[in-house]
C-alpha cells in the first residue's frame, strides 16, 4: 500500500496539485484507520452496557422515575396519615372516656343528693312545703349540681285522697295550681309534683303534674321503687319547657315509710334534667375541645338522642362511643372528630419535598439522557467517519491500480512510437494530463457519475476557443461511470490530437462534430467526425493514438471501437456501456451503523 501511495504522489506531482491532498489525507487515514475503528467498536460495547437504558428509553426513563418517587412519597404520606389516624383514634378514645367520667361525676352528685334528701323525707311524719324548701336551701347545692331544675317532691295520691292534695296545693304552692291530667283509674295511684325548688317561673309550670300518668316516668319510677335506688328516666320533655321541643330526663328517689308488715311507698324525691345542659354542665369538668358529643338514651340511634354539640354528619370510623351509668340507666356517649380532608402538616411536607426530589430526580435523569443522546449521535457519527474513511481508502486503491495501470500501457506504447527522449516526454506529458482534466471532472463529482458533454468539452476545450475552428457537440444527457470517463476522455484526447496535427483542427475551416445518443438503456454512442480538414492519405503508419483507442480504450469499454481514416475526415463510433448507478460508499449508511450498535447491545 505504501509503495502505491508513493508512485500516487509522484505521479501528483506530474499531472498537477489536484490529486496530491487527496491522496495524502487518504495514507493518513489508512495508517490510522484499523486502530481508530477498533477503539470506537469498543466505545459501543461500553456505551451499550452503561447507557443503554438511556438511550433506549430516552422519555420513559425520566417519568419513570419521576413515577417510582412519587409512589413512594404516596406511600409515606399513607403511612404518616394511618399513624395520624391512630393517634387521633386513641384520643378520641381518651376524650370519650373522660368526658364519660364528667357525666356520671355529675349524676353522682345528683345521686348523691337525692340520697340524701330521701333519708330525711322518711323520718318525717309530715311533709309541709316551708320543711321541704328550708331542706333543699339548707343543701347548699354547690357546681356539681348544675344541670338540674332543682330539687322536687312528689307524693303518692291514691283514690281518695285526691282532695287533701288539692288542698295541700293551694296551701303550699305559690301560685294557683290544680292536679292534671286527670286521673282515669287506670294506674293505681297518681304522682303528682308537690314541691319543686328553686321557685323559678319554669318550675312552677309543672306543679300539679301526674308523672305516673305518662309511661316513660312511670317506667324509671317503677325500677326506682323496685330497687330503692336513684334511678333515671328515658327521653322526655320536661313540663317547665312549655311545650319547647327540648329533650331531658329525671332521676328518682323512692321514699317509704312504715307500715304493717313492711313499708309502704310515700313518694319520690326527684331531679328534673334539660340535656342539653347537663352535658353542657358535664364539658365544663372535661372541655371536649374540637370533637363533637352526643348523648343517646340506652342506644345510639337518632330517635334516642337527648343532647349533642355537633350537627355535621360524622362518618362511623370518626365516632367513639361508650356506655355511661346515670343513675341505674343506660346511656350512651358519641365523640366524634370532624374529618377536613386537609392532609396533616407532617404529610404536606413529605408531599412537597417528595415531589422537588421526583421533579430534580427526573431533570437530572432526562440531561443525562440526553447527555447519552448525544453521546450516541457522536459515536455514530465517527463510526460513519471511520467506514468514510475505509470506503474511501478501499476506493482510492481500486482506483489508483486502474489509474496506474492505464499510465503503464501508456508509457509502454509512447515509448515504442517515440523517436527520442523529447518526443516521448512531450506524448507522455498530453496524455497525463488527459487523465488529469478527466480526473478533475470526477473529483468534482465526488468520483459519482459524469455527464458525456463534460467529459468530451474538457478534452476539446482549447480548440473550441479558436476561431478558425469548428466544434460541435450535441447528444442527450447521458451519466458515464467514473472508469468509463476516464477511457472516454482518452479517446477523445487521442482523437483531438490526431486532428490538431493532421487532421481538422490543423488548418482553418476545419469541423469537427462529436455526436452522441442513446441506444437502448445499457449504451451510449459516441461519433467523433471531422470535415473540412486535409485529405486523408490512403498509405499511412499506424500510430500510438491508433492504438491506444483500439487497445487500451476498448478494452476498458469492454466494446469494439470503429475507427475510420476516411478521405474527407476521420470517423471513430465508440460504444460506451451506461452502467447502473451504484453508490459510493464515501458516507457509511446510517443504518449499517445502528445495526452493529444494535448487535453490540445484544452482546452487551
Amino acid at each position: 500500500m505504501d509503495a502505491i501511495a508513493a508512485l500516487i504522489v509522484l505521479c501528483g506531482t506530474k499531472c498537477g496539485a489536484s490529486g496530491s491532498p487527496l491522496v495524502t489525507g487518504a495514507l493518513a487515514l489508512g495508517r490510522q484507520g484499523p486502530v481508530l475503528e477498533l477503539d470506537l467498536s469498543e466505545r459501543a460495547t461500553r456505551r451499550s452496557r452503561t447507557k443503554r437504558w438511556l438511550v433506549r428509553y430516552p422519555r420513559a426513563l425520566p417519568v419513570g422515575i419521576f413515577l417510582l418517587v412519587a409512589a413512594i412519597t404516596v406511600l409515606a404520606i399513607f403511612a404518616i396519615e394511618r399513624s395520624e389516624a391512630q393517634r387521633s383514634n386513641a384520643q378520641l378514645a381518651s376524650r370519650t372516656t373522660a368526658i364519660a367520667s364528667a357525666l356520671e361525676r355529675r349524676s353522682n352528685a345528683s345521686s348523691a343528693y337525692l340520697r340524701a334528701g330521701a333519708a330525711l323525707l322518711a323520718t318525717l311524719d309530715d311533709i309541709a312545703p316551708d320543711t321541704f324548701r328550708r331542706f333543699v336551701s339548707e343543701l347548699r347545692l354547690d357546681a356539681d349540681y348544675r344541670g338540674a331544675e332543682g330539687i322536687g317532691w312528689a307524693m303518692v295520691v291514691r283514690p281518695g285522697e285526691f282532695d287533701a292534695f288539692d288542698q295541700l296545693l293551694d296551701d303550699g304552692a305559690p301560685v294557683p295550681a290544680q292536679f292534671y291530667p286527670a286521673f282515669t283509674g287506670e294506674q293505681p295511684y297518681a304522682v303528682p309534683v308537690t314541691f319543686l325548688q328553686p321557685d323559678t317561673q319554669r318550675n312552677r309550670r309543672a306543679l300539679g303534674y301526674d308523672m305516673f300518668s305518662e309511661p316513660v316516668r312511670r317506667t324509671a319510677m317503677m325500677e326506682a321503687e323496685r330497687t330503692a335506688r336513684p334511678t333515671a328516666s328515658g327521653k322526655v320533655v320536661l313540663q317547665q319547657e312549655g311545650g319547647a321541643e327540648q329533650p331531658g330526663f329525671l332521676i328518682y328517689m323512692p321514699v317509704f315509710e312504715g307500715a304493717p308488715g313492711g313499708r309502704r311507698l310515700r313518694g319520690y324525691i326527684y331531679s328534673p334534667f334539660n340535656a342539653q345542659d347537663f352535658l353542657s354542665s358535664a364539658l365544663e369538668l372535661e372541655d371536649a375541645g374540637s370533637y363533637g358529643v352526643t348523648l343517646y338514651h340506652a342506644a345510639a340511634a337518632p330517635d334516642n338522642v337527648l343532647a349533642t354539640t355537633t350537627t355535621e354528619e360524622v362518618p362511623l370510623d370518626q365516632r367513639s362511643h361508650e356506655l355511661v351509668t346515670i343513675a341505674n340507666s343506660p346511656f350512651v356517649l358519641e365523640v366524634s372528630r370532624a374529618d377536613t380532608g386537609v392532609l396533616s402538616g407532617l404529610s404536606m411536607a413529605t408531599l412537597i419535598f417528595g415531589l422537588l426530589v421526583a421533579s430534580l430526580l427526573m431533570l437530572v435523569v432526562r440531561m443525562l439522557t440526553q447527555q447519552a443522546l448525544e453521546d450516541e449521535a457522536s459515536l455514530v457519527w465517527f463510526e460513519e467517519q471511520a467506514s468514510i474513511r475505509n470506503s474511501l481508502t478501499r476506493e482510492l486503491n481500486h482506483r489508483v491500480k486502474n489509474t496506474l495501470a492505464n499510465v503503464l500501457s501508456i508509457i509502454a506504447l509512447t515509448r515504442r512510437r517515440a523517436e527520442d527522449v523529447g518526443a516521448f516526454a512531450d506524448g507522455l506529458d498530453g496524455r497525463i494530463r488527459a487523465l488529469s482534466a478527466t480526473h478533475d471532472l470526477l473529483t468534482n463529482s465526488d468520483w459519482g457519475t459524469t455527464p458525456v458533454e463534460a467529459v468530451v468539452r474538457a478534452e476539446l476545450l482549447p480548440y473550441t476557443q479558436d476561431a478558425e475552428h469548428a466544434v460541435e457537440l450535441s447528444g442527450p444527457e447521458v451519466e458515464l461511470a467514473p472508469n468509463d470517463a476516464l477511457s472516454l476522455g482518452l479517446a477523445m484526447h487521442e482523437l483531438a490530437t490526431n486532428a490538431a496535427k493532421y487532421g481538422a483542427l490543423s488548418q482553418p475551416g476545419g469541423k469537427v462534430s462529436v455526436n452522441w445518443q442513446l441506444e437502448g438503456d445499457a449504451l451510449v454512442r459516441v461519433e467523433w467526425q471531422e470535415s473540412g480538414g486535409p485529405a486523408v492519405p490512403a498509405q499511412r503508419g499506424r500510430g500510438f493514438g491508433t492504438d491506444l483507442i483500439e487497445r487500451i480504450v476498448a478494452h476498458e469499454l469492454r466494446n469494439p471501437v470503429q475507427l475510420e481514416f476516411n478521405p474527407d475526415g476521420v470517423r471513430c463510433v465508440l460504444l460506451i456501456p451506461v452502467r447502473e448507478p451504484t453508490e459510493f460508499a464515501i458516507r457509511a449508511s446510517e443504518a449499517a451503523a445502528k445495526k452493529r450498535l444494535r448487535t453490540a447491545d445484544l452482546k452487551g
